[in-house]
């Protein structure tokens, strides 16, 4: 396993003198992750994210339990994991803001004592893995927040690490500059096989990152599964989309709620708990003109939202 958990905690003292209070940030979580992986970490704020996060980056010691992360305990071996991992915060800047992106990789690649060689190569690399080259040589200060995060995420892989942690790295950009960067987390996963630990509040992150998804609460792992996993075994609802031949009125379907209904299309919800989607599907073919239908599953926040609004009331 590339990171191993066990029974990690990790507690804040808050307050002064007779009102000092102890906080859990973190109790006893446990989880693993495989070489490769593209982990979502999600949780309401405050539900203990980032205290994980620092614990597995070396930046804090637990109170107890124990964690692996590339075969070393992080908190006693922070430097040596250091060199293996990459870590990009998103509220953060590892890049000098009067300086280019290219005088800033300069002195990180000396702190990983890479020869001027090693170092051009892999600027080279990520200039064309990102495209970024031009980037890289303007002022940090000039750059559009998009071309920055570009730059973040090549200063955070300058070094080849194995890991990448994500701690809200979308925060702040355009719907535009987010899916370039999502469309760039994902292929240096797949080309060089970089694991993905990532924490977002944007759901979109999730779903077009992850391939699984692990959900905490008052510090406490409370759910761990493939993403679409959740997204089915959370939600008992289907929506079965219908295109139609002729504009028709459309009678009622049972066990299927109509939701959106135009001269060209019906839109149904499903209960699967209370009618099997097989059933309705006959339904709708026998009593409607079909000429397409797909059924899908709900999105992924409703299903987060479901979850989080579960939390609230517990």
């Amino acid at each position: 396993m590339t990171i191993e958990v066990e029974q990690l905690s990790k507690s804040f003292s808050t307050g002064r003198a007779k009102r000092r209070t102890l906080v859990e940030a973190v109790r006893d979580i446990s989880f693993s992750v495989e070489a490769g992986e593209r982990l979502a970490y999600i949780g309401p704020n405050g539900a203990g994210k980032s205290t994980s996060i620092k614990m597995l980056t070396g930046i804090l010691r637990p109170d107890s339990g124990a964690a692996s992360v590339l075969g070393i305990t992080p908190w006693t071996h922070r430097k040596q994991l250091a060199r293996r991992i990459g870590t990009l915060f998103g509220q953060r800047s590892q890049l000098w803001f009067e300086l280019t992106s290219l005088q800033s990789f300069r002195m990180l690649g000396a702190i990983f004592d890479m020869s001027d060689l090693q170092l051009a190569t892999r600027v080279g690399e990520l200039g064309e893995l990102l495209d970024a080259t031009e980037v890289f040589a303007m002022p940090v200060r000039n750059l559009s927040l998009g071309q920055r995060m570009r730059c973040e995420l090549a200063a955070c892989m300058l070094h080849e690490p194995e890991i990448l942690f994500l701690d809200e790295p979308t925060i702040g950009l355009d719907l535009l500059g987010k899916q370039l960067f999502r469309d760039l987390v994902i292929r240096l996963n797949e080309e060089r096989g970089t694991t993905i630990l990532l924490t977002s509040h944007d759901v979109a992150d999730i779903e077009s990152v992850a391939n699984r998804v692990i959900v905490i609460n008052h510090g406490s792992v409370i759910y761990d599964d493939d993403v679409e996993v959740m997204r089915r075994s959370l939600f008992t609802t289907k929506r079965v989309e219908v295109g139609l031949e002729r504009p028709v009125i459309v009678p009622e379907i049972a066990g299927a709620q109509l939701v959106e209904h135009t001269e060209t299309v019906a839109r149904f919800v499903v209960d699967t708990s209370k009618r099997s989607i097989r059933d309705v599907v006959d339904a709708i073919l026998e009593h409607l003109p079909v000429a397409d239908l797909s059924i899908v599953d709900p999105p992924l926040d409703e299903v987060i939202g479901a979850i989080y609004s579960q939390l609230a009331v517990e």
